[in-house]
């Protein structure tokens, strides 16, 4: 089983949308694949199944009182189950300091999961706090969206100085382009001449696109309401690089 993360410090980057369709591409393509919505906006959870609510004992699993499985919830899409957010996750923070025993806390409530799954899909909170930091230690690769901006990259080089001066390294994160608009002359400029610090930039860049906007409207993931919108292929090509960077099977 591999466990990826779609992360940023910033938000409104186009991250829930990217772990969505990411998600949803991989069960597609026929991974048993689990999308554990972390973010207490709780936006990827209602792209997936808006009738779907969290359990509130997420307290009682780092406590060890309640397995992690009770958490899992279905959607309608073949292969792919949910953990939803709830509005205990706006004190997750707080929660695992409290109760968690180092920073593998994280990663050993993800472990019993590989018995029923192929890949775990975490959308997360913007923030660098202990919660970051578990799932740095977590995953085997970080998503890092980014507009193509000065500010965007200032972002990523503070989220891989947190990284480092934790002792987390900063191999597993991969940087990728999203919202771009290639009628700005920034945009084609980063895009053209990426700065140094983003060494491992995939190729797989998502445009601006109005039509991802109506993954609210329509409550579904992009590919499952517009299969062949030209976005729709931009975050396949996205999945397919993804795949095959972070080698998942």
């Amino acid at each position: 089983m591999k466990t990826i993360a779609f992360y940023n410090l910033k938000g409104g980057v186009g991250k829930t949308s990217a772990a969505v369709n990411c998600a949803w591409l991989a069960a597609a393509s026929g991974l048993r694949t689990l999308f554990w919505d972390l973010d207490p906006q709780g936006a990827g959870g209602w792209y997936l199944a808006p009738q779907a609510t969290g359990s509130g004992e997420i307290k009682k699993i780092l406590r060890g009182k309640v397995p992690v499985g009770h958490l899992v919830r279905r959607t309608p899409y073949e292969k792919l189950d949910l953990i939803p957010s709830d509005l205990a996750y706006r004190n997750l923070d707080v929660a695992i300091k409290r109760h968690a025993d180092g920073d593998q806390t994280l990663a050993r409530l993800i472990s019993p999961f590989g018995e029923d799954y192929s890949l775990v899909v975490l959308d997360c909170p913007p923030s660098l706090s202990e919660l970051a930091r578990q799932v740095f230690a977590a995953t085997d690769a970080v998503l890092v969206p980014l507009i193509p901006s000065s500010l965007s990259v200032r972002s990523f080089d503070q989220v891989r100085s947190f990284m480092k001066d934790r002792g987390l390294g900063h191999k597993q994160l991969y940087p990728f382009f999203c919202q771009v608009d290639r009628r700005r002359r920034l945009h084609r400029t980063l895009r053209d001449q990426p700065p140094v610090s983003l060494k491992r930039l995939l190729t797989a860049e998502i445009p601006y696109a109005a039509i991802v906007e109506r993954m609210g409207e329509q409550m579904q993931p992009l590919p499952a309401f517009a299969p062949h919108a030209p976005v729709t292929r931009d975050y396949a090509a996205l999945w397919s690089e993804i795949e095959k960077k972070v080698k998942i099977s």
